[in-house]
């Protein structure tokens, strides 16, 4: 499993990973305009702590991919 790091931008992580779409509206990370900037400086701006975020979305991940196996 790829694992998803701040420094990933938003918009590649949605789309190699659609089941995360949830994690940012959950955490309330603005995935559309600030879907082009990395997952870091996104959450940031929104207020939102980095780690937690990017800890649910290697879980929901995980959980996508385990469910496919």
């Amino acid at each position: 499993m790829e694992t998803i790091t701040s420094d990933m931008v938003i918009n590649d992580v949605i789309r190699k990973h659609p089941e995360t779409i949830r994690v940012f509206n959950e955490y309330k990370v603005d995935s559309c305009c600030g879907g082009g900037a990395p997952i870091g400086t996104t959450a940031k701006r929104d207020g939102v702590a980095v780690e937690p975020l990017v800890d649910a979305l290697n879980a929901a991940v995980r959980g996508a991919e385990a469910g496919r196996k």
